[in-house]
C-alpha cells in the first residue's frame, strides 16, 4: 500500500508542475561573443560545446524527472489498476516481465520507475528538444508532442505495444487504452513544462561550482556503455563543424526550414496512424 501511496504522491507531483509550468518555452542559453566578432563570424568552439551539454543537460534532468513522475510512478499505478480490474483468473499469472499479476514489490518498483526514469525519459527530453521549433507554443506544443510520442511510438515500442502478450492477461482492453494514452500524453506535456522551467534555472557549463554541479549528472550517460557516449561525442563533433559553416546555420534558422519541418511531422503522424490505430483496435478486442 506504501508503494502505490508513493506513485500517487510522484504523480500529483507532476501534475503540480504541468500546471505551474507547462505555458513555459524553452529559453536557449546566452550566445555572448567575444569582442571583435560580428553577428555573421562563426561563434567560437568552446561556445559551442557549452551549449550543446547544456542541452544535453537539460534533456537528462527534465527526462529524468519526468520518466520518474509521469512514465515511472505513472506506469506503475496504472499496471496496478489493469491488475485489479482483470479479475480472479488472472491474479498470480507471470507478466512479460516475469512479474507477477496482483503482487506489488518495493524492489520491482523501485527497478521499474527508476529505469524507466533514466532511460525513456531523458531520450523522450532529447526528442523533445529537437523538435519543439515545429510544435505550437504553449501549453498546445506539450499536447502536441504527447500525441505525437502516442501516435510513432505508443503502439511500437511502449506501453501499447501489440504484441505484448499481458493485454492478454490484464484488461479490459478500453481500461488499458484510455489510461495508458492518458498517460503517455500527460508524459509528453510534463517533459515539455520541466524543459521549459529547467532552461531557465540551467547555467552553461563554466569553472563555477553550482555550473560545474547541475552538469555533473551527464556523467550519468556513461553508465548504458561506451556506445552511448560514443554516439554522444560523435553528435558533439558534428554540431562543432556544422557551426563553423554560416549557410547551414542560416538555414537552420530560417523560416523555410520551419514550414518544412512541420509539414514532416504531419507527414510522419499520418504515416503512422494507420498501424497505430490497427494496433488500438486489437487491445480492444482482448481480455
Amino acid at each position: 500500500m506504501a508503494v502505490i501511496i508513493l506513485c500517487i504522491a510522484l504523480v500529483l507531483v507532476g501534475l503540480v508542475a504541468l500546471v505551474r509550468w507547462g505555458g513555459l518555452a524553452v529559453e536557449p542559453p546566452p550566445t555572448s561573443r567575444p569582442a571583435g566578432t560580428g553577428p555573421t563570424d562563426p561563434p567560437p568552439v568552446s561556445l559551442v560545446v557549452r551549449r550543446y551539454l547544456w542541452y544535453l543537460a537539460v534533456a537528462l534532468l527534465s527526462g529524468a524527472a519526468a520518466g520518474i513522475l509521469a512514465a515511472g510512478a505513472g506506469g506503475r499505478l496504472v499496471m496496478r489498476l489493469l491488475a485489479v480490474t482483470a479479475g480472479a483468473d488472472a491474479q498470480g499469472q507471470i507478466t512479460e516481465a516475469q512479474e507477477i499479476v496482483g503482487r506489488i514489490t518495493v524492489d520491482g518498483t523501485l527497478g521499474f520507475v527508476v529505469f524507466t526514469g533514466l532511460f525513456f525519459g531523458p531520450m523522450s527530453a532529447a526528442v523533445y528538444l529537437l523538435l519543439r521549433r515545429w510544435l505550437p507554443a504553449g501549453r498546445a506544443g506539450g499536447l502536441a508532442f504527447g500525441a505525437l510520442l502516442l501516435v510513432v511510438a505508443g503502439t511500437r515500442l511502449e506501453p501499447l505495444r501489440r504484441s505484448n502478450p499481458d493485454f492478454d492477461l490484464v484488461g479490459p482492453g478500453w481500461v488499458a487504452v484510455v489510461a495508458f494514452t492518458l498517460l503517455v500524453v500527460f508524459h509528453g506535456m510534463l517533459v515539455a513544462a520541466l524543459a521549459g522551467r529547467l532552461s531557465r534555472a540551467v547555467p552553461l557549463l563554466a569553472a563555477r561550482p553550482g555550473a560545474i554541479a547541475v552538469h555533473a549528472p551527464l556523467l550519468l550517460l556513461v553508465l548504458p556503455g561506451p556506445s552511448v557516449a560514443l554516439v554522444l561525442i560523435i553528435v558533439g563533433v558534428l554540431v562543432v563543424l556544422v557551426s563553423r559553416i554560416p549557410s547551414v546555420v542560416a538555414a537552420w534558422h530560417g523560416r523555410r526550414l520551419l514550414v518544412l519541418g512541420r509539414a514532416a511531422l504531419a507527414l510522419i503522424t499520418l504515416v503512422a496512424l494507420p498501424g497505430f490505430t490497427m494496433a488500438i483496435v486489437d487491445i480492444l478486442g482482448r481480455t
